[in-house]
């Protein structure tokens, strides 16, 4: 037993090393402070749902949330604002954060959980706060996600923003995705199909 105890504690050496290194910086911890923002576990529907990269025009279907968060290079974190944490009934679409903490930038990738709706749902959902203004642009992107369901390619979250050090980016979240990120696409869905990898 006596010859198990240094083993026993030179484990425990590592694994405190391990949880400091997960800790956030100085100026992740600031943003979330800032922002409201407090470390939660997204439900296993959403993170297993593709997505979208835009609000209004989607072009393309992504692979899942779980296969873009782990495509990451720096180390992330989950998070939600604090009121909505411990929220027993969250609305039909609620949003949260995946906080890529890199040395030189602190980047948030804003998603809306949209697990919870079908593609008819998601667009009655959104003409409720656009009214009119949208409605030829909805009914379009709306024929065009119900090919892609039809195709087996359906969207349960949308890649609203990103923010770099609390700024918004300039560029859209689809041409980041895909030109910066090179992160790839699984379906068109201007042309109604799905892109091999």
């Amino acid at each position: 037993m006596m010859r198990l105890m240094p083993i026993f504690l030179g484990f425990l050496l590592l694994v405190g090393h391990g949880t400091a290194a997960l800790a956030a910086s100085a100026k992740a911890t600031a943003l979330r402070q800032a922002n409201g923002l407090t470390a939660f576990t997204p439900p296993e529907k959403f993170l297993a749902g593709n997505f979208v990269a835009s609000e209004m025009n989607p072009g393309f279907i992504f692979g899942t949330v779980k296969s873009f968060a782990a495509s990451r290079k720096c180390p992330t974190t989950w998070l939600i604002e604090s009121g909505n944490k411990n929220s027993a009934v969250r609305p039909a679409e609620y949003t949260l954060y995946l906080e890529e903490d890199c040395p030189d930038q602190v980047v948030y990738y804003v998603f809306i959980d949209q697990s919870a709706l079908t593609p008819q749902q998601w667009i009655a959902w959104r003409e409720k706060f656009h009214k009119s203004k949208a409605g030829e642009q909805f009914a379009t992107a709306k024929t065009k996600l119900d090919q892609a369901c039809a195709a087996g390619c359906t969207v349960g979250a949308e890649l609203r923003f990103i923010q770099k050090n609390g700024e918004l980016g300039a560029k859209s979240p689809e041409a980041v995705l895909r030109q910066d990120l090179k992160f790839a696409p699984i379906y068109d869905l201007n042309q109604g199909k799905k892109l091999s990898k």
